[in-house]
């Protein structure tokens, strides 16, 4: 197989692994049904996804720059078949608790992984070709697979029989399909040169660039944060606020918002870094404030148009990180370095998603999403604009204009 059709290849099971992430989401309100559990409990099932990220990330999300990334990818696979076993054969709430933890260990696994090695993989084909490309298609593999996944949940929970067992199993047939593919795809790290004793991820920053780093792994928490209300929440949301029934209404919002991350990110993608950083800003800013107004008042429109819009900053917010991290990663600790950035990306998605899940027993849904909205918009902000002054191209923009 050669290096494109490899890199095409590894984007396409990573969009499969990033989609069966947020199948679960529209099918929240069925669990819930199936078995009588309170809405705080959602949000703690969807954290176990989210800490299994954090858990894998921690523990196996670097290894890949030594162990190869190719392996990484397939075992990976298998770890997401495994996952779809535990929903079908156990979807009560400890199975539920399981299934999303072994799910976001297969998602921690992969993610830094496969962006290190479309980079390599593309690299490899095009090396003329700047890595903004790569970059790109890698945020949209994650990003664009997150944006499926609902829709997809959303289509079984409304239209197929079985609901809550036969998306489970169509992508268990996927993955393990993807994973006898990938075992044809280039490897990109030699495995056979010597290599340091097993670690868990250092969280050193990389040398010489810890502000720009930490600047880079702010913007793409708070991307993040914005995801885990969409993946968490907002089903529920509009179910009471907006008193919505209908599950592929739930998918397809999910699905909105993650998609417009997507699209952001592939049409924005040969715009100089600062421009694209202030649409993000400015993005970010009017969809949170929609979503709040929309909420408050309520008007569905609103709350739905401002995740779409501050989806689309978080998308470019995210790619930007992604880009940012890989220029300032060596080569040989690109896994490494890429395995941070996502560490503390769902470090992004956990916490506020426990912080929402405590609080919700306590105070209304409109105040925590009035909170939420707020701190994300702080957190936004912050990191943007440092982003913006480390640039690749703030050098020159500062130059022209001095």
């Amino acid at each position: 197989m050669s290096d494109l059709t490899g890199f095409w290849v590894v984007a396409a099971a990573f969009t499969t692994v990033t989609a069966y992430a947020t199948v679960p989401t529209p099918l929240y309100p069925l669990y819930q049904a199936a078995d009588d559990f309170p809405v705080p409990v959602v949000t703690f099932i969807f954290a176990a996804f989210a800490v299994g990220v954090v858990v894998s990330l921690f523990l196996i999300g670097h290894i890949s720059d030594w162990a190869g990334r190719r392996r990484m990818a397939v075992i990976a696979m298998l770890v997401s078949a495994i996952a779809a076993v535990v929903f079908i054969v156990w979807n009560s709430v400890p199975g539920l608790v399981v299934a999303r933890f072994v799910d976001g260990v297969s998602v921690g696994m992969l993610s830094a992984a496969a962006t290190a090695h479309l980079a390599e993989l593309r690299s490899n084909a095009r090396p003329a070709e700047t890595p903004v490309v790569a970059a790109s298609v890698a945020g949209a593999a994650n990003l664009g697979g997150l944006a499926l996944g609902p829709l997809v949940g959303g289509l079984f929970a409304e239209f197929a029989p079985d609901p809550l067992e036969l998306p489970h199993a169509v992508f268990l047939v996927l993955f393990v399909g993807a994973a006898v593919v990938l075992r044809h795809v280039p490897e990109t790290v030699d495995t056979s040169a010597s290599h340091p004793a097993y670690r868990p991820q250092r969280l050193a920053l990389p040398a010489g660039s810890a502000a720009a780093f930490t600047a880079a792994s702010t913007g793409a928490a708070a991307s993040f944060a914005l995801f885990a209300l969409f993946t968490s929440l907002a089903p529920t949301f509009l179910h009471d606020t907006f008193q919505v029934s209908d599950h592929l209404v739930d998918g397809a919002t999910v699905f909105a918002v993650f998609g417009a991350a997507a699209v952001a990110q592939v049409l924005l993608v040969r715009v100089a870094q600062r421009a694209q950083l202030l649409v993000a800003i400015l993005c970010f800013a009017i969809g949170l404030v929609s979503i709040a107004a929309g909420a408050l008042i309520p008007v569905l429109g609103l709350f739905v148009v401002g995740g779409i819009v501050a989806g689309a900053g978080a998308g470019i917010m995210f790619r930007s990180a992604l880009a940012a991290a890989s220029a300032l990663a060596a080569p040989d600790r690109r896994g490494e370095t890429l395995a941070l950035l996502f560490l503390i990306a769902y470090a992004g998605l956990v916490a506020p998603v426990l912080l929402v899940g405590l609080s919700l027993p306590l105070v209304g849904e409109t105040t925590v999403l009035l909170v939420f909205s707020a701190v994300v918009l702080v957190a936004t902000l912050g990191a943007g604009i440092a982003m913006r002054r480390r640039s690749p191209d703030a050098a020159a923009h500062d130059g022209g204009t001095g």
